[in-house]
């Protein structure tokens, strides 16, 4: 029997350190989304929504890959590995919280934002984890739509996603997301490649090597540092973003050209842990580059 409180093993369901990333996103799109702040009821309401959208589908996610994880040294420790929660306290909680999700926008928020985030719910927890993830090497970039969804689920949230720009603007922060999930999680999968294979998951490392794969790492960091200037382009940020867009992305850019040779084996896991930093430093970047005018009094 674990040592580990039972409500430690609800959360730990929830992945909730994965989960408050997206949040953070979801929240940063709020605030672009209009001048000054968000209103309040839709904000907080919507937050909570996706926040409980978001640890559904993780803890859909364990439920479909209980098989996996038991024969992965990353996983091993998650509850229904370990034996700690039985499958069915899985799905009850996962659906209670699919289903709070769903009452709690469609109720205080708007139906936009309720389907966009069933939607997204059902992109991550079946379509990529139970079809994807096992069916091809692509499986993280045509899977990473439904994980990059939070900045135009917080959009939608505030805006209803009525006005003329809304869905452009939403859409190039899902594309950044989307842009930047490969080289992120392909990281991973480089130094985790020999719980993949033996876990039978086709993740690229295992079906195509690891050489292959650094390139391809590099080739998105590449496209990521272009298409994270995309909001400056389309006026959407300022100079104050640009700044710290490129600094962020030329360190990430060394990172992944530095792969391409790396000092040790654990290179990888330094370049994954840079990614994480990336994102949300480039998304307080948007934040505080939206606000700076108002900071200035200009």
């Amino acid at each position: 029997m674990s040592a580990i409180p039972l409500w430690r093993q609800y959360l730990e369901l929830t992945k909730p350190r994965v989960v408050a990333l997206l949040v953070f996103t979801a929240l940063v799109g709020m605030f672009l989304a209009v001048p000054g702040l968000p209103p309040a009821r839709e904000a907080v309401f919507g937050l909570i929504g996706i926040w409980l959208a978001s640890s559904s589908a993780a803890a859909i996610n364990h439920l479909i890959d209980q098989r996996i994880d038991k024969v992965m040294a990353r996983t091993a420790h998650r509850p229904l590995a370990t034996g700690a929660l039985r499958p069915m306290q899985v799905l009850v909680f996962a659906v209670v919280l699919g289903v709070a999700s769903m009452a709690i926008l469609v109720a205080l928020v708007n139906t936009v934002t309720a389907l966009l985030t069933f939607a997204s719910l059902i992109g991550y927890a079946v379509v990529y984890t139970g079809y994807l993830k096992r069916a091809t090497p692509q499986n993280i970039v045509i899977g990473g739509v439904a994980g990059a969804a939070p900045p135009l689920l917080g959009w939608a949230a505030v805006t209803n996603m009525d006005g003329p720009w809304d869905w452009q603007h939403a859409l190039l922060l899902v594309l950044i997301i989307f842009v930047w999930t490969p080289p992120h999680f392909w990281a991973l999968a480089i130094f985790r490649r020999e719980d993949y294979a033996r876990a039978l998951i086709p993740m690229l490392p295992v079906t195509h090597g690891v050489t292959y794969t650094r390139w391809q790492i590099l080739f998105y960091t590449v496209l990521l540092l272009q298409v994270s200037i995309l909001p400056v382009v389309f006026a959407m940020s300022g100079f104050f973003y640009l700044g710290g867009a490129l600094v962020l992305g030329s360190v990430f850019l060394w990172y992944a050209w530095r792969l391409l040779d790396p000092p040790d084996e654990f290179f990888a896991m330094r370049v994954f842990n840079y990614s994480i930093i990336y994102l949300m430093a480039l998304f307080a970047f948007l934040l505080v580059d939206h606000w700076l005018p108002l900071l200035l009094g200009s």
